[in-house]
């Protein structure tokens, strides 16, 4: 007989807190590259750690059209929302796919948008700027894991509230 906390045809439980500390961390670090960007823009930190594109941090982050576009540095709002990732990582018990699928949902929002904007981090910068930021590539890279990572919760959420949602599978659930 199975668990309740693994999903009818699964083998492993998407809501376990193994996977859920990736995801977590992952949105820590996430959230410590952009506030450090963000203190960067906004003048706190003088100098930017770039190691492979020189000048490439400098530009994107004070020069390029996107971070001057907002109020408020670009980075910044990375920070906020990697945040309530991490924040929303918490909520729910170990079985929360099946006891608590809104939650899951409003979390694989938030990793839809981190992941949207890691995309266009990483394709805007060698087209409007002609450069790389490390820092900017790394915060990507944080949350196209982060949304691969979570994407299985997601999808046993989503089988919980709609069971006919299997027919919008495009995969077989992931280990």
């Amino acid at each position: 007989m199975s668990s309740p906390a693994i999903p009818p045809g699964w083998t492993h439980n998407p809501s376990a807190w193994s996977r859920r500390l990736i995801v977590l961390g992952l949105a820590l670090a996430g959230c410590a590259i952009a506030t450090y960007l963000a203190l960067y823009q906004i003048g706190v930190v003088s100098h930017v750690w770039e190691p492979f594109f020189g000048e490439g941090s400098r530009r994107i982050l004070k020069e390029s059209a996107v971070a001057r576009l907002l109020p408020v540095p670009d980075a910044l709002l990375g920070a906020i929302v990697y945040l309530l990732e991490a924040g929303s990582e918490l909520v729910g018990g170990h079985d929360r796919w099946r006891t608590n699928p809104w939650a899951v949902l409003v979390t694989g929002g938030i990793a839809v948008a981190l992941a949207v904007t890691g995309v266009v981090l990483i394709v805007c910068q060698p087209l409007l700027m002609g450069t790389f930021c490390t820092l900017c590539l790394a915060s990507a890279a944080c949350s196209l894991v982060l949304f691969a990572v979570e994407l299985p919760e997601v999808r046993a959420a989503v089988h919980r509230i709609w069971p006919g949602g299997r027919r919008l599978d495009l995969a077989s659930p992931v280990p």
